[in-house]
């Protein structure tokens, strides 16, 4: 009777799991269409639809009929969708006429410096958040647990790009201790360890701005799921057989509040994305936001619309891999499910 009840469960989140990833792709795909129609619905001639005028001013005419031809603009909106497609499945975004190039390879050179950014940032605003609430609801009402408190509610309150000039200004233009901008020393031609020492240099403040403002919300949830924690049965059996207070902390209470923790990764995920963008502009950061930025400044459309759907489609897969991860951290959701 067991066996047949955890062969039911095992196939209810296999099809869970299947629900979840079909859910995406079907997302996905609704971002895809509005990609495609919402320039070719625009009045006008497709190809200024999507390129602008500039564009169409700086381009030769051989450029003009090379586009009509890769994404059929002459044809009707049917094969344009199918040529359109196709392109994405080549890694064929369109081409900047700002950069003279594919805007897949204009993205690649600016993506990794926000995956490291945004990823640190999502790690460590995590880890912090997390290991700063577990202290405060562990000690609450005293000393430590009002100074963090009152401190990291006061900075909730301003935006990233706000902390990032307050930063800016202290501790580059004030104090001299970070660069103003950028990701590296120009002309430096460093190499081995002092470039990597380099990059931290420059990647500190941006970093810093994004921890700081990220953590708040997941030291607000921890504090708050460990002040319920401690009051719970197993905690005052732990108490009871003698369980030292670091090991209460982590590995009971903090370990019991641990889901929400991720749960909350995921669901600000978004909010990290676009704040990273704002902060890369702050910082003059060669990212993906820097990218959106010049390109939003001189109109070049196809790089708007590609790095969107890149981030777009970051944002869905990261957020994917967080529902199936949730199954693992809490094997409860199994039967939820």
């Amino acid at each position: 009777m067991e066996n047949n009840v955890d062969m039911k469960n095992k196939v209810v989140c296999k099809v869970a799991r299947y629900n979840n990833v079909v859910n995406y792709i079907v997302t996905f795909f609704i971002i895809l269409t509005l990609n495609f129609f919402l320039p070719r619905l625009m009045p006008g001639d497709p190809l200024q639809a999507i390129y602008g005028d500039d564009a169409l001013i700086a381009m030769t005419p051989e450029l003009k009929a090379e586009l009509i031809q890769r994404f059929a603009l002459d044809k009707p909106l049917g094969e344009q969708f199918v040529a359109y497609l196709r392109a994405l499945f080549r890694g064929d975004l369109g081409y900047s006429y700002y950069y003279h190039a594919q805007v897949v390879s204009v993205v690649l050179g600016y993506l990794p410096w926000t995956l490291l950014l945004s990823g640190l940032a999502l790690v460590l605003s995590t880890l912090t958040g997390f290991i700063l609430g577990v202290e405060a609801g562990f000690r609450r009402g005293q000393g430590l647990d009002k100074l963090l408190l009152t401190t990291l509610m006061l900075v909730n309150g301003f935006p990233d790009f706000f902390v990032g000039i307050l930063f800016l200004l202290l501790f580059s233009v004030v104090w001299g201790l970070f660069p103003l901008g950028g990701s590296l020393t120009p002309y430096a031609s460093l190499k081995g360890f002092d470039l990597m020492l380099d990059i931290l240099h420059h990647l500190a403040l941006p970093l810093l701005t994004l921890v700081v403002v990220r953590c708040v919300n997941i030291f607000l949830l921890t504090r708050s799921s460990m002040v319920t924690t401690l009051g719970a049965g197993f905690i005052l059996t732990a108490r009871a057989k003698g369980c030292k207070d670091i090991r209460v902390r982590y590995h009971h209470a903090g370990r019991h509040s641990l889901l929400p923790v991720v749960t909350a990764a995921g669901l600000h995920l978004t909010h990290l994305i676009t704040g990273t963008l704002f902060v890369e502009v702050v910082f003059s950061y060669p990212g993906l936001g820097s990218l959106l930025y010049n390109a939003l400044m001189v109109r070049d459309y196809p790089v708007i619309q590609g790095v969107l759907l890149i981030l777009t489609a970051a944002v869905l897969i990261i957020n994917l891999m967080l529902d199936l991860l949730y199954l693992k951290v809490d094997p409860r959701i199994n039967y939820a499910r």
